[in-house]
This record gives C-alpha cells, sequence and structure tokens, in this order.
C-alpha cells in the first residue's frame, strides 16, 4: 500500500459537535499541537463550511476567519485548509483565506451537482491552493454516477476528489466498490471521509486505503457531527501497525486528544440512538443537534424526525426543513390522539 497523507477536520467538522463554539484560543493551542505531532493539513471553518455562521446553520462564537487566521499563525509546517459549500460560501470568502494563508480548498457538493463547483475550483487553482473535491452523501448515488460526478471534478482542475460519507451510511463493500470505480477512471489522488454513525468509519477508512485512496481525513477524539468521524489517533496507530506511513507522531496525537480536545467536548463522541439513526437512514451527520432541537419544540421522538428527512431524501442545505418535518410529524400525533 502507497503512504497516506491525513487530513484533520476536528476544527472543522467538531464546530458540529460544540454548536460552533471554538474560540481562538482554543484553535490556536490545537493547531499548534498538530503542526508539532506532523500532521499535514489542518482543515478550520465552520462546520458548514465558509460562510456558514447563520441562523440557519448554527451562528460561530468566533468570526470563522479570526479562527483561520490564528490556525495560519500557528501552523509552521502544516497547511491550513477550509471546506466551501458553493452557495454557502462565496468567491469573496475563498479569495479571504487565501489572503490569510489557506493553502486547500475543499470545495463540497451534493455527490450529483458537481456541475456547480467549477467556478470556485478554477479561483482556487487560480490562487495557488491544491484543490479537493468534495462529494458529498456519496452514498446516495449509484457507483456509476459518482464516477462520472468525479471525472467532471477532475475536468475543473481538482488535484483530489473525496468519496464523503456525509451520513456515515456506507458499509465496507460499498466504499471498496466505489473507491475502486475511482481509482480506475480517474488519474487524480482518491480521497475517503468517514463518518462513524454505524460504527463502521474506521473499517470504511482502511477499505478505502486497501482500494487505493491516499488521502482520508481523521478527527481527533472523533469529535465531529453525528457520531463523529475516523479517529484521527486510532487511526495514526493502526496504520502504523500495518506498515503505512502517514509522517503523524502517534504519541502525541494521543496527548493532543487527551489533553486538549477532550475537556472541549460537551459531552463524548459516542453512537447514541439518534447518530445511529443517522446511518440507519441515510440523513445528513450535520443534522442531529437541529433534529434534537426540533423534537424538543414539538415534543416528538427525534428518531422519528430523522427517518422522515431519509425518506424524504432531505440534504446539506436544507436545514430548514428540519422543522417543517417536525410540525408535520407533531400534527399527525395530535390527530392520531384525537
Amino acid at each position: 500500500m502507497e503512504n497516506v497523507c491525513i487530513t484533520e477536520v476536528a476544527l472543522r467538522d467538531g464546530s458540529h459537535a460544540i454548536r460552533h463554539q471554538f474560540t481562538v484560543e482554543q484553535v490556536a493551542t490545537i493547531v499548534k499541537a498538530l503542526d508539532e505531532a506532523n500532521v499535514p493539513f489542518i482543515e478550520v471553518a465552520h462546520g458548514d463550511g465558509l460562510g456558514g455562521s447563520t441562523l440557519q446553520y448554527g451562528l460561530s462564537l468566533t468570526n470563522e476567519f479570526e479562527l483561520i487566521e490564528a490556525a495560519v499563525a500557528n501552523a509552521k509546517n502544516a497547511k491550513i485548509a477550509v471546506l466551501l459549500l458553493p452557495g454557502i460560501g462565496l468567491e469573496k470568502d475563498l479569495k479571504q483565506a487565501a489572503q490569510l494563508g489557506v493553502k486547500m480548498a475543499r470545495i463540497a457538493t451534493h455527490v450529483t451537482e458537481a456541475d456547480i463547483s467549477p467556478a470556485y475550483i478554477s479561483l482556487a487553482k487560480e490562487l495557488g491552493m491544491e484543490t479537493v473535491g468534495f462529494l458529498m452523501m456519496s452514498h446516495m448515488a449509484p457507483t456509476a454516477k459518482l464516477v462520472e460526478q468525479a471525472k467532471l471534478m477532475e475536468s475543473y482542475g481538482a488535484d483530489t476528489v473525496y468519496v464523503v460519507d456525509s451520513a456515515g451510511a456506507l458499509l465496507p463493500h460499498e466504499v471498496k466498490e466505489k473507491i475502486r470505480a475511482l481509482k480506475n477512471a480517474l488519474s487524480i489522488n482518491i480521497g475517503f471521509h468517514g463518518h462513524n454513525n454505524l460504527s463502521l468509519a474506521m473499517a470504511n477508512t482502511l477499505a478505502a486505503i486497501e482500494e487505493g485512496a491516499t488521502r482520508v481525513d481523521g478527527s481527533i477524539r472523533c469529535l465531529g457531527a453525528g457520531a463523529g468521524n475516523t479517529q484521527t489517533e486510532v487511526l495514526v496507530a493502526v496504520l502504523d501497525k500495518l506498515g503505512i506511513q502517514t509522517g503523524i507522531d502517534v504519541y502525541k496525537m494521543m496527548d493532543i486528544a487527551e489533553e486538549l480536545v477532550a475537556p472541549i467536548l460537551q459531552k463524548p463522541q459516542e453512537i447514541t440512538r439518534d447518530s445511529l439513526v443517522l446511518g440507519y437512514a441515510g440523513v445528513y451527520s450535520s443534522f442531529l443537534l437541529h433534529a434534537r432541537k426540533a423534537a424538543e419544540m414539538f415534543n416528538i421522538d427525534s428518531r422519528d424526525i430523522l427517518l422522515e428527512l431519509g425518506k424524504r431524501h432531505i440534504v446539506g442545505g436544507q436545514e430548514d426543513m428540519i422543522v417543517d418535518v417536525a410540525a408535520e410529524l407533531a400534527k399527525k400525533k395530535d390527530v392520531t390522539i384525537g
């Protein structure tokens, strides 16, 4: 197997888990430590990417550009990355990130909507950034469709294309099929981003690597949306046992997880009934806290909301539908009781 490059996503995906409450001090401290552990890429942004701090997606405690500036200032060797979802993040946001010293842009679209990404991928390349195409909710498209969309991103200039298991719904054999197909069809790097809603993030990441993925994501202490992502410090240790080089210091990652990240967690990242339903129903992992809030508002079971969202194939960017679905379910419940 080839060596593997890991992108640490706790300071972006992990933002979901703490309601986007990262402080400048926390980001600066964690980035400095990750840099000293030789982590090559560290993603920093609102959970929903640049421009995500809104009432719909959740307001950030701190302006994300202040967090990015702190990250860049504390990364001597690591490169800082950002995520951008076209329509949420704008071209001006990407330009500002580049001015602050960001070196990687990950342009994220729904798995069937790669055609909204070319302007952003092109701009990122013009700005001198390494550019990643991020195909979210990859479980929702047949492999042939995934390949088609990945080839579009490659044609737009992406250096890497990711299979993104946003819902934590993929099974290892499905990951293998998708990565193998991309490896055969593309000439660029292939990546994988997993979520742990079915307790398969590690297994799926290893399956992706077995099929040729050389870029994978991890989140220290599993800090991420839903049940979290592939746990970076564990992933580094496992890959080391397999003889796969990442260049990351295992002991330092263990210490960062235990001493710096664990105290930030509002509660442990675990597979609760709600996060299990996310993977079971194939629902976007960042919907978890929104669904819990709506369930409290309408006095209904959050699992019912998540299952209904799955039935309707609601995807990232449609967070406003969560309250609408909850209201509909509450109305039906009242009718049934009556």
